[in-house]
């Protein structure tokens, strides 16, 4: 994956029913390619009910919540010492994966704001609709950009014909840390 394509300075998201927003700021040396990667551990697959859990690492300090204090939804679980995975106590929408010992956010990709992730519709004409199906087009987004990882965690716990197949990039047998890599691409 190249570094040309577009990139936000800024994105918003929250969870499914709005009772919780956040923004981040990105700092302009942000690195959008090492910071989108996937994990395939049980833990990411039994909180998101996914086979593979997609995120974009941001620093805490671009990271902000924006829900005011008189309504505080924020929840967390440690399913693990040092980590936690916070969720809207609202909805349940899985917001983020937080390590104490770590200076970034795992933010879940799909919470990101649709305009960011795949951009906003484009008015059309009520003939132009009728013939897309109902649906004006939609610009680029970000999506490349949020989403388009080249690392996958926890390679380990594939699902042979399912999951073993469909990711590119470098493939890590556990996490970044303690994973030997498997495959590169």
């Amino acid at each position: 994956m190249t570094s040309e394509f577009p990139k936000p300075t800024s994105i918003t998201g929250g969870c499914l029913c709005g009772s919780i927003r956040y923004r981040v700021d990105f700092p302009p040396t942000h690195d959008f390619i090492s910071a989108c990667q996937t994990c395939q551990c049980t833990q990411c697959r039994r909180s998101t009910g996914s086979l593979f859990f997609p995120i974009h690492m941001v620093p805490k300090s671009a990271f902000t919540i924006l829900t005011t204090p008189t309504t505080p939804r924020l929840k967390s679980f440690r399913a693990t010492p040092g980590a936690e995975r916070c969720f809207c106590g609202d909805c349940g929408s899985f917001l983020f994966w937080r390590s104490d010992a770590s200076d970034t956010i795992d933010l879940a990709v799909g919470c990101i704001d649709p305009e960011y992730l795949f951009g906003e519709e484009q008015r059309v004409s009520d003939d132009t609709a009728r013939e897309a199906g109902g649906h004006g087009k939609r610009n680029e987004g970000f999506g490349r950009a949020l989403a388009g990882a080249v690392t996958h965690m926890w390679c380990a716990n594939e699902i042979a014909g399912v999951t073993d197949g469909m990711l590119r990039g470098m493939k890590m047998e556990r996490d970044s840390k303690h994973g030997v890599v498997l495959y590169k691409d």
